[in-house]
């Protein structure tokens, strides 16, 4: 038996192609102007645009990182500003022991 070729619409990038965008992404968000250093289904396909010329969907886009660079969703933590993570380190410490024994 032969093994027959591929079905369906080939990619838009090719392998050469998806090694530069992972090179770009690797550099962060803020290298390509942007604000914050997240990125959005939307800034990475500015990006692919930019690095490729190729125009690509937000479900391509999602494709191309999770399945040609194999890249997972990451949220980033909420965290408040004033967060004192010395006084936290004491209160698990000293005053969580005390609270769960009990009076």
């Amino acid at each position: 038996m032969r093994r027959r070729a591929a079905t369906g619409r080939p990619p838009k990038l090719d392998d050469a192609q998806v090694e530069t965008v992972r090179a770009a992404l690797e550099r962060g968000a803020q290298a390509h102007g942007f604000e914050a250093d997240l990125w959005t289904l939307e800034r990475v396909g500015d990006v692919v645009e930019r690095v490729t010329g190729v125009v690509l969907s937000r479900a391509s886009v999602w494709r191309l990182l999770t399945g040609r660079l194999g890249w997972s969703l990451q949220r980033p933590e909420r965290r408040a500003v004033e967060r004192d993570e010395s006084e936290i380190a004491r209160w698990i410490a000293h005053e969580w022991p005390r609270i769960k024994k009990g009076p």
